[in-house]
């Protein structure tokens, strides 16, 4: 039997003596013929655990276990599996599989897939001291990160990675974060190493954001609201609502781009997109872009750049029990880089 922290429905994080989820014990998932089982080490906390557990994502199959940031050992392999073998240190992200035949998948945009599954949502995840994965969406973790330091990695730096390509911008431009959390920590420290020539801008609500983005190397960092000394080329926004979207277009350069790294937005502010006047945020080619999912390729690729720079996530500790805990912090804000489940005591 294995522990786990089981979702078994939709919560209302804002109510504080709502606590989602619930330690049970349960059976061992045997994994099947192109599948591995995964002895979990540590698992990252996403804000879109929040997103699931407040009813904004596709609804999971209930009851889920959540976690799409895993660090686990090969314990058990199928007949087929091949490239991974017992004792390797493997990674999951938030795509658990794709159908891999329709044009998306065959152009290596799985993340677009009509049958994408997301890890922790439509399969069970790494809140859990066992999971199982195919081996072709596990990722070898490069040796010079910890279990906790690259648990964050799979997903707020594989995002982070997937939106700091789709800006476009190049070695000079200015680049703008708006909202700085776990994601946000990981591209300032990414574009200082690939953009050594670029500033990079922060835009977030909490002084204490703003001070941590500063000691990792931000040129400039202020409020949501603030109007920064320099226009910005591209901005990428992390933040669950929608005021920054439009603070952050007006601080666009001409031609710039603003991409959205969020699977969804909170609703309780959507009045603040009535505020769009075309000529103040849209006019001169201003564009607004998503970000949807990641692909294989994006976390094969981030993990190599990763262990080159090497990025150092900063973190926070949690026990699985006290997953609940992580949870509710990160809803209130309460953040300082990425918050982690520490699994294997």
């Amino acid at each position: 039997m294995m522990k786990a922290m089981i979702l078994d429905g939709i919560y209302d994080l804002k109510k504080e003596e709502v606590a989602p989820l619930k330690p049970a014990y349960m059976p061992i998932p045997e994994p099947k013929d192109d599948e591995v089982l995964l002895r979990v080490c540590a698992c990252g906390v996403c804000h879109t655990e929040l997103d699931e557990i407040e009813g904004r994502t596709p609804p999971p199959n209930f009851p889920v276990i959540l976690g799409h940031q895993v660090i686990g050992f090969v314990e058990k392999k199928g007949k087929y599996v091949q490239r991974l073998k017992h004792g390797d240190r493997v990674g999951v992200g938030w795509i658990f599989s794709s159908c891999g035949r329709c044009d998306f998948c065959r152009q290596g945009n799985e993340n677009l897939c009509e049958d994408f599954k997301a890890t922790g949502r439509d399969a069970n995840g790494g809140y859990a001291e066992y999971m199982t994965v195919k081996e072709d969406f596990a990722f070898k973790i490069p040796d010079v990160f910890t279990d906790i330091e690259a648990a964050p990695l799979l997903c707020a730096g594989a995002i982070g990675y997937r939106s700091l390509r789709l800006t476009g911008i190049q070695n000079g431009m200015n680049l703008g974060l708006i909202g700085f959390g776990a994601s946000a920590h990981i591209v300032l420290q990414m574009t200082l190493h690939r953009y050594p020539d670029s500033k990079v801008f922060v835009f977030a609500r909490s002084e204490q954001e703003r001070r941590f983005s500063l000691e990792l190397g931000a040129y400039w960092a202020g409020d949501i609201e603030d109007v920064p000394p320099e226009k910005i080329n591209s901005a990428i926004d992390t933040t669950p609502v929608w005021l920054p979207i439009i603070e952050g277009l007006k601080n666009l350069e001409k031609g710039g781009r603003l991409v959205i790294n969020a699977i969804r937005k909170e609703s309780h502010d959507i009045e603040a997109l009535l505020k769009i006047d075309y000529p103040t945020h849209l006019w001169h080619e201003k564009e607004i872009k998503s970000v949807a999912n990641v692909s294989r390729e994006d976390i094969g690729e981030f993990l190599q750049l990763a262990a080159e720079i090497p990025i150092k996530p900063e973190v926070q500790t949690y026990k699985l029990d006290d997953a609940n805990t992580a949870l509710k912090e990160l809803k209130s804000r309460k953040i300082r880089g990425a918050k982690v489940l520490r699994i294997i005591e």
